[in-house]
């Protein structure tokens, strides 16, 4: 049923009323002015544009990633079809308003950035109009200077995905293919540099080991995450540390000994 649109009211004179002094003519033209921009109102506010805004839109774009995230935690959809839908999602998002929203600017203000590895920074969205009180999804943005990493690792029963809202980043990515005692085997499969409104991804079964290292002289990646989607997945959900320049063995693969936050970010912070 379509909805009924009601416009701002916009007084108009009638032609049998001219402002003092002045002739028909420049009265025609007044006329014909307001009309138009009356116009143009109605078309805006019948479009929602004028009444939402880009806050509603980016509202609406977090509206949809809480939709996507419970729909794994619920079983609707798989991990690497949870990937492939955020990744499309991440792709129309408007950066500008992300940025507006998440505050980037107060947060770049107010943050000293640690001289090894990445600070990890909160952010609010309750003033952002539609975004669901509740959410079910984790976020954070990670802001880091040039030559400092957000560590190589990776995880277990968690989904995440990145955008870079500004910065330039040099990002690895690798799949666990085996975990043993020590170390696991894994294969690279991303290797490039990652700009302003670039992004990825990672669940358990695709790009689930990720490194990230800052080669502009500030970055700061927008982070989002769906911890425990799978309760068949006994591991812990903490971050994996290993070191991914390993010994290369057969078919592509790479030995990735285990490795501690602490020696990981001596290695690579």
């Amino acid at each position: 049923m379509d909805r009924e649109v009601t416009s701002p009211v916009v007084q108009v004179l009638g032609p049998e009323a001219p402002a003092g002094g002045e002739t028909r003519r420049e009265f025609g033209a007044r006329l014909l002015r307001s009309l138009i921009a009356f116009g143009l109102v109605e078309t805006l506010w019948a479009r929602g544009l004028l009444a939402a805004g880009d806050n509603a839109a980016i509202g609406k774009w977090f509206a949809e990633l809480e939709e996507m995230s419970n729909d794994l935690s619920g079983r609707k959809l798989k991990d690497t079809e949870f990937q492939a839908r955020m990744e499309e999602l991440y792709r129309r998002v408007n950066l500008g308003e992300l940025i507006k929203a998440v505050k980037l600017d107060d947060l770049e203000r107010k943050t000293r950035l640690p001289d090894n590895g990445a600070a990890s920074l909160g952010f609010d969205l309750s003033k952002v109009e539609g975004v669901p009180a509740e959410l079910s999804f984790g976020k954070q943005i990670f802001g880091l200077k040039k030559g400092r990493s957000i560590v190589p690792h990776g995880h277990s029963n968690m989904c995440t995905g990145f955008i870079v809202l500004k910065g330039t980043f040099h990002g690895r990515h690798y799949d666990r293919v085996e975990t043993h005692a020590n170390h696991y085997l894994i294969k690279p499969t991303i290797d490039r540099e990652f700009k302003p409104g670039e992004l990825s991804t990672i669940s358990d079964h695709k790009d689930n080991i990720h490194w990230f290292e800052g080669l502009s002289e500030t970055g700061f990646v927008f982070n989002v995450h769906v911890i425990g989607y799978d309760p068949a997945i006994q591991e812990s959900s903490g971050r994996l540390y290993l070191d991914p320049n390993g010994e290369k063995v057969s078919n592509g693969l790479i030995l990735a000994k285990k490795m501690s936050s602490s020696d990981c970010h001596k290695k690579y912070g």
